[in-house]
């Protein structure tokens, strides 16, 4: 695995930049739409909207967060100590989604609150001060937290289907090569190399490590 580290200062501004793509790509969908199957296997578009409204409202409080102590994770190991992580039977995860995203009376109301969540999460990145952050048992650098997230939205952003730009890709790509120590095929545009390095979409030209998982 290879030491992966963003500045807080351009951590903040993808960040926004990132919020505001995924929230304006998930406006764009009709409800029909909404139902339908992401790229997550198990989750339509609704239960992935649901997902990562729930995580916005989460990292917030790794804004306000200080880190007892130096980082001990930066912007790619954190990523494979995650408490989610999917070692572990995924059916309950997926059904209790399911069951969340179900509570809506209609799924365009799943979107009022993924706004809210999103403009909170802006808000307090843009508070947060440059310094050692506490999150899910780890410590980070604020510019490594927050660039988990520009690749948590990016990465969702392309599940979500459509050609709409994905400002945080690159981030997304630097990450998956991180935790692989190995360079995705040059020729593939980012869009198409996270897609590939994740395994969500023809991975026959790629060779091992590859493909990885977040």
């Amino acid at each position: 695995m290879r030491a992966l580290h963003f500045p807080h200062a351009d951590a903040a501004v993808t960040f926004a930049r990132q919020t505001e793509a995924f929230v304006g790509a998930a406006a764009a969908l009709d409800e029909l739409a909404l139902l339908g199957p992401s790229r997550c296997y198990g989750w339509s578009v609704l239960d992935l909207v649901v997902h990562v409204r729930l995580g916005l409202q989460e990292m917030v409080v790794g804004t306000i967060t200080s880190g007892d102590g130096p980082a001990d994770h930066d912007a790619a190991s954190y990523w494979t100590t995650r408490p989610d992580d999917r070692d572990v039977d995924a059916v309950p995860h997926i059904l209790w989604l399911r069951r969340t995203a179900s509570a809506y009376g209609r799924p365009s109301a799943a979107l009022t609150h993924l706004r809210d969540a999103a403009a909170g999460a802006v808000a307090a990145v843009r508070a947060m001060s440059d310094g050692v952050v506490g999150f899910q048992g780890q410590r980070m650098r604020s510019g490594d937290f927050v660039a988990t997230w520009v690749v948590e939205l990016a990465v969702h952003q392309l599940d979500l289907g459509g050609d709409t730009d994905v400002p945080g890709a690159a981030w997304a790509r630097a990450t998956i090569e991180a935790l692989a120590d190995a360079d995705l095929p040059t020729d593939l545009d980012d869009r198409s190399a996270v897609l590939a390095g994740l395994g969500r979409s023809d991975t026959q030209r790629l060779a091992a490590p590859f493909p990885i998982s977040l």
